[in-house]
């Protein structure tokens, strides 16, 4: 091959190189501009729905604590995210355990079955049955009959998920548990659950997280403001004249997700993630 063809080889690499920075920095800006109007505007005197400087005050800060529902609705939440994370963990962890090791004809059918028909109901398909459902049990207008709703829909991946880390845990280890006279549920406790606590702990926060900006199944559930979670309350946050308040708007957006990150890094401290197989344990 000769220099004079080597050239427009190189520079067609050259060229197609800074095509693909400058297509990756630009979809890197986009999704960086609402996280940086998310730091940013909390702390402007008057903030708009563009990112600029900041003209820097507290003052958002305190609109928010004079809300009356503001600070109340981010308690709802956490009791509402806690809730599901601890139901969902708890069923979600003993079913794929089960699952995974007794030998139930159609088991896996079963379990794509559930994935399938999951992603197809979707909540919004669904929502009409299951509100006829709660309020035949008496649980409408209270925080538990929102935490079953979204712990049944998050059940069928979590179980899913959970069953494909299970099949990885060696059973050598229950053998072991088994001939020093360890009963079923202390194997699970005890030599189970240390051993799934990385894939179990992503399960948490992957189930908090997907409560957290819920706002369909609470506000067909929940009648009075006062057990109302942060993503409804959000959308009362109007001035007089009907105009979204991003006073109030910015400020509580950045507390609201303040609860989230600091239990990621909380987790991810004591248990770590990494990951492991196919899925991120």
């Amino acid at each position: 091959m000769t220099k004079t063809s080597r050239r427009p080889n190189a520079a067609k690499r050259f060229l197609h190189r800074i095509t693909f920075v400058v297509l990756l920095s630009l979809v890197s800006l986009f999704f960086a501009l609402p996280m940086l109007w998310l730091v940013t505007a909390p702390f402007d005197a008057q903030p708009t729905m563009a990112v600029s400087i900041p003209d820097w005050t507290l003052s958002n800060f305190g609109r928010v604590f004079d809300n009356p529902y503001a600070v109340r609705a981010i308690g709802n939440s956490l009791i509402i995210g806690l809730g599901t994370m601890a139901l969902v963990v708890v069923l979600g962890a003993t079913a794929s355990y089960a699952l995974s090791r007794v030998n139930i004809p159609g088991r896996d059918a079963l379990l794509y079955a559930l994935l399938l028909l999951s992603s197809i109901v979707t909540g919004t398909a669904a929502m009409v049955p299951t509100f006829q459902l709660i309020n035949m049990l008496g649980l409408i207008n209270t925080q538990v009959a929102v935490i079953l709703v979204i712990t049944g829909g998050l059940l069928p991946t979590v179980i899913f998920i959970l069953k494909d880390f299970m099949d990885t845990l060696p059973k050598s280890y229950e053998e072991s548990a088994r001939l020093y006279g360890a009963k079923p549920w202390q194997v699970l406790t005890h030599v189970v659950v240390p051993v799934a606590r990385p894939g179990i702990a992503f399960i948490a926060i992957w189930s908090i997280v997907q409560v957290w900006g819920n706002f369909l199944v609470p506000f067909i559930m929940l009648r009075s403001p006062e057990l109302q979670p942060a993503a409804v309350v959000m959308y009362t946050f109007y001035t007089e004249s009907g105009q979204a308040d991003l006073r109030l708007i910015s400020a509580f957006s950045l507390i609201y997700s303040l609860p989230v990150i600091l239990i990621y890094f909380l987790v991810n401290r004591k248990f770590g993630f990494r990951f492991h197989g196919g899925i991120k344990s």
